[in-house]
């Protein structure tokens, strides 16, 4: 038995290259579209063409400036800074992008929930989330890794949790929003069930909104990601990582600068072009940014 899949309507089709095309004529699109597609290009790829090992030290080229040999110099134990910024991204990218995705869905879910039902559940909800936004994520999540270890990926869960609280409430006001509409009032009248309603009428409408806010806490999350490990949750040395990489450097910075402004610079690049990229898609889907500390 074989399985036809239906191709993508022509007008949706199109409708999303329109959306695209509205993004990226945006000077601020096309910028933050190119930088983030560059970083994922050079995580993907970096293993391939990067000029040296790693992990490879040097005990004659130590605290070596920035030479045809290594472009940007080397750092405290000889090893090409060059080679190690091309590669430091590639752990942060892949578990903050699993972290955002499983953020996205948890607290869109249980948000939209929690204002589609409203009531005593919705309360308890938000008071719950409110509690957990008063934490210091970062000594907590400092505390769990003394406690489990360290290690990238077991901070997954800790960074969905916590970057998901925020979601959690834009998700709820969201969908708060979209109950006062005719549309929903009209489906309640017709007798469909809250489920239908949530499926059919309100994800839809406020799905913009939680893709705006989840990418949104994507970039939080690398700025995260990299402070865990620069304080050395995170990433176990030798491997090559932007915050072990600016750790390692801070003591230095006046012998060899570079081996620090290198992973500052890959950072604050990628997160510059996923704020650049969001603020450019939210303008398209007429999306609203508010900015808060919760969490963070």
């Amino acid at each position: 038995m074989s399985v036809v899949v239906a191709p993508m309507p022509r007008t949706a089709l199109r409708r999303t290259w329109r959306f695209l095309a509205s993004v990226v004529r945006q000077p601020s699109g096309a910028i933050g579209l190119a930088l983030v597609l560059f970083h994922v290009a050079v995580a993907l790829g970096s293993p391939w063409i990067v000029p040296y090992d790693p992990t490879a030290q040097d005990p004659n080229a130590m605290f070596s400036g920035p030479s045809p040999e290594h472009w940007l110099g080397t750092d405290t134990l000889g090893r090409d800074v060059f080679t190690r910024t091309l590669l430091g991204g590639r752990e942060a990218l892949a578990v903050t992008a699993v972290a955002a995705a499983l953020a996205l869905a948890w607290g869109g879910a249980l948000g939209i929930a929690a204002g589609t039902l409203g009531g005593l559940a919705d309360r308890i909800v938000i008071q719950i989330i409110d509690a957990f936004l008063a934490l210091p994520w970062l000594v907590f999540v400092a505390v769990i890794a003394s406690v489990v270890g360290t290690g990238t990926w077991l901070l997954i869960p800790a960074l969905a949790f916590f970057y998901g609280l925020p979601i959690v409430r834009v998700a709820r006001n969201a969908a708060l929003e979209v109950e006062t509409r005719d549309f929903v009032t009209a489906a309640r009248a017709r007798g469909e069930s809250s489920l239908a309603i949530l499926r059919l009428e309100v994800l839809p409408n406020v799905q913009d909104v939680l893709l705006v806010e989840g990418a949104m806490e994507w970039s939080w999350m690398l700025i995260a990601f990299s402070s865990l490990s620069f304080l050395g949750f995170g990433v176990a040395p030798p491997n090559p990582d932007w915050g072990l990489m600016i750790s390692d450097a801070r003591l230095y910075l006046t012998v060899i600068p570079f081996a620090a402004l290198g992973p500052m610079v890959a950072l604050a690049s990628l997160v510059i072009g996923i704020n650049l990229l969001v603020g450019a898609v939210s303008r398209s889907a007429g999306v609203e940014i508010v900015q808060g500390v919760e969490g963070r």
